[in-house]
């Protein structure tokens, strides 16, 4: 009797670990509600109660155990992943999820109420699984060329689904454990089963928080990091993300700063609420006339940056011509005749030799423009 207990123990071990994680899930989703993590807690918490039901043997109908047990480890093994999936987009759906459960509650059913075999119900619930798993991580084998943290989600997910495939064949092979439940629960295949799960599935969960951890912290930078205005970096942002092309072409690299002509104006005339409709539109216009390649940003009030990280001042120049003419030639229907203009400065890397030259010299040239009448681009001079 006590065996049996300390053997119940041991087999609540890994349900117990992946509960855990369950409980950080939940935890993760109250705080951030992104859908995959709420669909990962329910996943651990489906699988949990799947193992408690097989090694508590409850239901005591052997029959129904078996679709009890199988039906909750399928929609955790389901929902597993559909939680990663639905991270990246890449989610199978409601029907072809409905349909793979079927499948799989088929299967169980017609292998022991049909023809009864222990051996294929074995085999089709870890082959199954360990398929679905497989090709849940091809799916996202984009992930292999991202972030690290995602590297170490799909290398861990394909690696789990994997050892699905040996670990059933090296400890059941072609004969099925005997000796009624107690001689299932003392197998070889059960307790490496309990052992798998434990270690590669708490290391998927531990991957997959990483992941959650690094979306959080991604999405707070690009917080801080956007101008929520015009959608645009904003001055942090802008030379954060410029920092990295500059070491790369150190003399390759222009800036070009914009200037929004009698802004004030216009707030004044108009109010704060049309001046936002220009600066937004300004700011559209920028970002969808740039180079695909260019980083575009508003440095503050009305002034907008375009960085080149691969031009010439000639390219730089037309390139601030375009957005200038553009720019003029758009309507604003809160301002009814009243055209909008904006004053550009040019300037290179390799003029300047550094980013606080650079902006100086881009600055300077602005102000030029300015000076010199507004609506026009100035890239030579001081």
């Amino acid at each position: 009797m006590q065996g049996s207990v300390v053997r119940v123990t041991l087999s609540l071990i890994g349900p117990g670990i992946i509960g855990v994680f369950g409980l950080a899930f939940l935890a993760a989703w109250s705080y951030d509600r992104r859908p995959y993590l709420g669909v990962l807690a329910a996943a651990c918490a489906l699988f949990a109660l799947g193992a408690s039901s097989q090694i508590l043997y409850v239901p005591r109908d052997t029959g129904l155990n078996a679709m009890v047990s199988g039906a909750l480890y399928t929609c955790a093994v389901i929902a597993a992943v559909e939680g990663v999936l639905i991270r990246s987009g890449r989610a199978f759906g409601v029907w072809i999820d409905v349909a793979i459960f079927a499948a799989f509650s088929l299967a169980l059913y017609y292998f022991f109420y049909v023809d009864r075999s222990l051996l294929a119900r074995i085999y089709v619930q870890n082959f199954g699984y360990g398929l679905l798993l497989c090709v849940a991580a091809l799916r996202l084998s984009r992930l292999r060329s991202g972030r690290l943290v995602d590297r170490i989600l799909f290398w861990t997910l394909l690696l789990f689904g994997l050892h699905f495939f040996p670990r059933t064949v090296f400890t059941v092979g072609v004969s099925a454990p005997s000796g009624g439940p107690l001689g299932f629960a003392d197998s070889v295949f059960w307790q490496t089963l309990q052992l798998s799960i434990a270690v590669l599935g708490a290391a998927l969960a531990m991957a997959i928080l990483a992941a959650a951890v690094s979306d959080v912290m991604d999405d707070l930078r690009r917080e801080r990091d956007l101008d929520h205005l015009t959608g645009l970096l904003n001055r942090r942002g802008f030379e954060a993300e410029i920092a990295a092309p500059m070491r790369r072409a150190p003399e390759g690299a222009a800036l070009i700063l914009c200037d929004v002509d009698h802004f004030k104006s216009i707030n004044d005339s108009f109010g704060h609420d049309v001046g936002d409709v220009v600066l937004k539109q300004i700011g559209a216009i920028l970002r969808r006339t740039a180079r695909k390649h260019d980083l575009v940003g508003r440095l503050g009030g009305e002034e907008f940056a375009v960085f080149l990280p691969d031009a010439s001042l000639t390219d730089a120049t037309d390139c601030a011509e375009r957005l200038r003419k553009t720019i003029a030639q758009g309507r604003i229907p809160d301002l009814g005749d009243r055209l909008v203009t904006a004053s550009f400065g040019v300037a290179t890397l390799r003029e300047a030799g550094d980013w606080t030259a650079l902006y100086k010299m881009a600055d300077s040239r602005l102000y030029r423009a300015k000076a010199e009448g507004r609506d026009r681009t100035v890239h030579r001079g001081a």
